[in-house]
Order: C-alpha cells, then sequence, then structure tokens
C-alpha cells in the first residue's frame, strides 16, 4: 500500500504502542516487518508521547522482539520537550520538574537538572506516578510567577491491564486548572516531536510517513505537521471512527505489515 503514494515514501515515523505491539506482545512478526523496512530502503524513526521511558529502554524492548534498532532514532516526548527547552535556553540550568526517570535523563542531556526552591528557566510537566499536592503546589506556585510552563505531552489518559488511567494531560489539566495558564505542549498532536524525528532521519515532510493508530494524537499531528498520514487500526481507532475522520488518513490499513505489503489487505475499503 506504501508503494502507492505519490510522491513515493522514503521514510517512516512509526508510532509504537498500538503500531508495533499491544503492551508485551507484538503486532505480527517485528523481525520480518524490519526486514522488509531495510529492503524497501525506507529509513525509519520510532515516535511516542511517552514521556516516562528512555529511547534506550524502548530499544531494549524492541531486542526481546528480536529486532535491533538504534536508540538515536527512537523520539520520546522527553527527547522533545528538552530538544525545544534546548532551543529557548541553550546554555541550560535548573527546572522544577513533575515527571519520571524518562524525562529526567533527556533534559540532563541538554544540561537541564531538576531543583526543588528557589529561581528556575521553566516548569516542565509530565506523567508522574509519585504524583503530590506539594509538587503541584510548587509547579503552580511557580507559573503564576510566570515562569513558563511546558507539557510533555496532552494524552489523558493511557492504557493498562485494569483500563484507562490518568496520563500526562490530567496532570497539566490540574495545573492549568491551579494556575489559569496553558502549557506549551511538545508531544502529539504538536508538531515539535515530529519536527525532531525529521531532523534526526535527514528527511523531508512530502517524503515521510506517519503511521499511527490514533486520530487525535498520530494522524491530527501528522497533517498539522504537513506530512503524510497512514491509520492502522491494530490498536484504539475503529473501523468506524477512521472513516468519519476529516481530512481522511492517506492510507487506512489493518497493521503495520498490510501497509508495507507482507499481508494481503482484504478490506477493499481500507
Amino acid at each position: 500500500m506504501i508503494q502507492t503514494l505519490i510522491p513515493p515514501v522514503r521514510a517512516l515515523i512509526l508510532d509504537m504502542d498500538g503500531v508495533l505491539w499491544r503492551g508485551d506482545q507484538p503486532i505480527g512478526n517485528l523481525p520480518a516487518i524490519f526486514e522488509t523496512i531495510q529492503a524497501q530502503g525506507l529509513r525509519v524513526a520510532l515516535a511516542t508521547n511517552n514521556a516516562t521511558r528512555t529511547a534506550e529502554q524502548y530499544a531494549q524492548k524492541l531486542l526481546r522482539f528480536g529486532v535491533t534498532f538504534d536508540p538515536q532514532f527512537i523520539v520520546t516526548s522527553a527527547d522533545a520537550t528538552a530538544y525545544y527547552l534546548h532551543q529557548q535556553f541553550p546554555q541550560g540550568g535548573p527546572i522544577y520538574l513533575i515527571g519520571e526517570e524518562g524525562l529526567r535523563q533527556a533534559l540532563a542531556q541538554y544540561g537541564f537538572h531538576p531543583v526543588e526552591d528557589g529561581q528556575v528557566l521553566a516548569v516542565v510537566a509530565g506523567l508522574d506516578r509519585q504524583l503530590t499536592y506539594e509538587k503541584l503546589r510548587r509547579a503552580t506556585l511557580l507559573i503564576r510567577q510566570g515562569i513558563p510552563f511546558i507539557g510533555t505531552n496532552p494524552d489523558r489518559t493511557y492504557p493498562s491491564p485494569e483500563g484507562l488511567v490518568p496520563g500526562a494531560g490530567t496532570v497539566l489539566a490540574a495545573l492549568e486548572a491551579a494556575s489559569d495558564v496553558r502549557p506549551i505542549i511538545i508531544g502529539k498532536p504538536f508538531p515539535t516531536l515530529f519536527r525532531v524525528a525529521l531532523e534526526r532521519l535527514n528527511s523531508h515532510p512530502q517524503e515521510t510517513l506517519v503511521v499511527g493508530d490514533r486520530l487525535d494524537t498520530d494522524i491530527l499531528g501528522a497533517q498539522q505537521a504537513g506530512l503524510r498520514a497512514a491509520l492502522v487500526l491494530s490498536g484504539v481507532t475503529t473501523t468506524e471512527e477512521a472513516r468519519h475522520w476529516s481530512p481522511p488518513p492517506n492510507l487506512i490499513a489493518p497493521t503495520l505489515a498490510h501497509l508495507l505489503g507482507i499481508e494481503q489487505n482484504d478490506d477493499p475499503e481500507s
């Protein structure tokens, strides 16, 4: 299916959860999928709104599925947040952080370090499963003083074995309610994460295809960033939801394998 697009696709930006795996279960034969990507001469980056894990941790997960992948081409919203802050404050410096280790490590690579007291360059907030009222209180006071408020991603929930649970967007909503300030959000559907992936791929938007399973983050984000988009139905979006999305994705397929032509697509309307 990818081969039908004009101009030709030369690079892919792939979401992970819902595209490559569901939890700890791969979607399809991942070694064969990545071998096909390489055989078709496609450059590939992986992009996720999850800011709690590092690129190296994702590379290790892929290795458990039999795929060796360079962490340099895995872009999380934590990486994109650190990249954005580096553009604003090239010298690095102190920040107030609500987040987990993946975000902390990404920020450290650009010279940003969390502090509990004193002046900071920005309040940076993402999913924090050790969130306390004190963290919210301190962040709110800083934001109300005019300190820039940066959010990793807007996902209000994320799936767990028990069902949907609060995500980074829930933390941002609490801080926005308390401070009356909207955050600058970095992750999908906003463009910064896609720009970082394009830069690492050394690719142009017109030759790059985003593949995702969420309409409101992956597909909307690609469309807003001027990228072509392919929706796979192996994650959270149903066929009915996909058919009502406007403008429609460039391609709709059951799985990434179908998009690559590894499996025959039985749905003529996809």
